[in-house]
């Protein structure tokens, strides 16, 4: 069985722009407005890596692979007393991690006042409830039924965290409570992204000191961009992306800032692998082993795993090829616990 990519779940209130910012990471042009509430969109975007053009103008290969994050517009929240419908609460509990797109520019056709805090306050909110629902119910049925030893108490301490209004993720679990978890695929414990979507004339600025303080208190990742302008940056070639983007004072295009800042929330690196038929770049989480790289590839790799050839691609490169690395001596034999690396350049050895 081959592992997909990264999902991540673009959600967020009417108004706040969620699609346009979709359309902005995605370079596609889903429809936005009244009419596409209730759809869910979904695009494919390729993490840019240098490691895997230098390792293909050096390789030659038949294919070039990039790391790919695969992103779900979910679709948006009613918000207010209705609170957010199970249907779009189904669809966040299908991704690996969740981005708010929060409104922090003003509207001509909305009246409303515009508070971003209160957004990511009322969002986090519905994800505790939808979580508080779920741990109640099994409890229950774990007192008449019985449970796995380990289950009951572990649900007992997630459902005092929520309901004093801490979200999951604010919690450290041992690994194996982690495991027996993620079978409820809580939402509060998801990784959460905030994308703080700003008037044109404020892409430049740092975010409004309540919602920074909110992020760091919580652990979240924040990017502020302005989706209206990341659209347009998104049709350009990538010539006119860099000069108008640093016309705005602008280092790079919002999809780059969002991806470095999903890695690093997400916690994740890149291992590559190479040779004349592809050179690619494969997502791990950090402080994954190599066995666990290897399923990344195949499943028969991970359970087939003998050994992984491992060198740097920076060491790949300047010598030429896994023979000159070897000679050097900067071509390891790992075993199935080695710890990989970012930037590791891996042949793995597997039995079929």
């Amino acid at each position: 069985m081959v592992r997909g990519p990264m999902k991540i779940g673009l959600v967020g209130f009417p108004r706040s722009g969620k699609t346009t910012v979709f359309n902005a990471l995605t370079g596609l042009s889903a429809e936005t407005g009244a009419g596409a509430r209730g759809k869910n969109n979904l695009g494919v975007v390729k993490v840019p890596d240098g490691r895997v053009d230098a390792l293909a103008a050096h390789f030659r290969p038949k294919k070039r692979t990039y790391a790919e994050i695969v992103f779900s517009d979910v679709g948006a929240a009613a918000g207010g007393s209705s609170g957010v419908d199970r249907a779009l609460l189904n669809a966040m509990r299908e991704v690996d991690a969740l981005c708010q797109v929060v409104r922090a520019f003003e509207e001509p056709t909305d009246p409303r006042p515009v508070s971003s805090q209160q957004e990511i306050i009322d969002l986090e909110a519905e994800t505790i409830l939808a979580d508080l629902e779920i741990i109640e119910k099994r409890l229950d049925r774990i007192r008449k039924e019985g449970g796995r030893p380990a289950e009951g108490p572990l649900l007992e301490r997630a459902r005092v965290q929520l309901e004093s209004g801490g979200a999951l993720r604010a919690l450290s679990f041992a690994p194996e409570e982690l495991a027996l978890l993620s079978t409820y695929r809580f939402l509060s414990q998801k990784p959460l992204l905030l994308v703080l979507n700003v008037e044109e004339g404020k892409v430049s600025e740092a975010a409004p000191e309540e919602v920074a303080r909110h992020t760091k208190e919580r652990g979240l990742g924040l990017v502020v961009l302005s989706a209206r302008v990341e659209q347009d940056i998104a049709r350009m070639s990538a010539e006119e992306q860099k000069e108008f983007a640093s016309s705005l004072g602008l280092l790079e295009p919002a999809r780059d800032r969002f991806i470095r800042a999903a890695y690093s929330l997400l916690d994740l690196i890149s291992f590559l692998t190479f040779g004349e038929d592809e050179c690619r770049a494969w997502t791990l989480r950090r402080g994954s082993t190599a066995q666990k790289a290897a399923g990344r590839i195949h499943s028969d790799i991970e359970r087939g795993f003998i050994r992984a050839e491992v060198a740097r691609v920076e060491d790949l490169l300047a010598l030429g090829s896994e023979a000159k690395c070897r000679e050097a001596g900067k071509l390891r034999l790992e075993g199935k616990e080695y710890v990989v690396q970012d930037g590791d350049a891996v042949v793995f050895r597997f039995n079929v």
